[in-house]
């Protein structure tokens, strides 16, 4: 049995090495999918009241697949879009550079904690419903860590409606100037 929040680290890693190997462009546009699916998430919430009344009345695992499909969603596109020809011309995803292959990388990284940080997020809202997945057990240290790490998952510091605003606001402006 492996801990959770062990388990995030993983996911870092491993996107990280994704990260280095796709170079930063690509991995900025999954960035940017994270940060509108949260985006998303917030105004469907808040703001959408049939929506609202869905995940009011809705299990705490179908809240759970709701949250991730969105996320899982908006992420696939994101890793695929640069597939798309006119992109992929465009000469701004080329990688010929160290410094494309590090920030790469640490964008990678970024993107492991967001999506594998947020799915988690909502796993613990929905008090772990699945039998494979069993929550952290406060009597252990591995336990003990990996609930002092809910409280630094992106939806707990992002879903505030100034937080989640400016992010969006800033990755507007980075497409803006990156990518147009």
């Amino acid at each position: 049995m492996i801990s959770i929040h062990v388990l995030l680290w993983l996911f870092i890693l491993l996107f990280a090495i994704v990260g280095a190997i796709r170079g930063w462009a690509k991995e900025l546009l999954v960035t940017f999918a994270v940060i509108l699916g949260l985006f998303s998430i917030n105004i469907l919430e808040n703001h959408v009241a049939f929506f609202k009344t869905i995940m009011d009345t809705s299990s705490d695992a179908a809240v759970f697949w709701i949250h991730t499909g969105i996320i899982v969603g908006l992420v696939f596109f994101g890793y695929q879009t640069p597939r798309l020809q006119r992109l992929a011309d465009s000469g701004r995803f080329a990688r010929n550079v160290l410094q494309d292959t590090l920030i790469g990388g640490i964008l990678g990284a970024v993107n492991g904690y967001l999506i594998f940080g947020s799915i988690w997020y909502y796993l613990n809202a929905a008090s772990y419903p699945f039998t494979f997945v069993t929550a952290p057990d406060p009597t252990t240290l591995n336990g003990v860590a990996a609930i002092n790490w809910i409280e630094f998952l992106p939806p707990s510091w992002l879903m505030g409606n100034p937080a989640i605003y400016v992010a969006v606001a800033i990755c507007f402006i980075l497409v803006l100037v990156v990518f147009i």
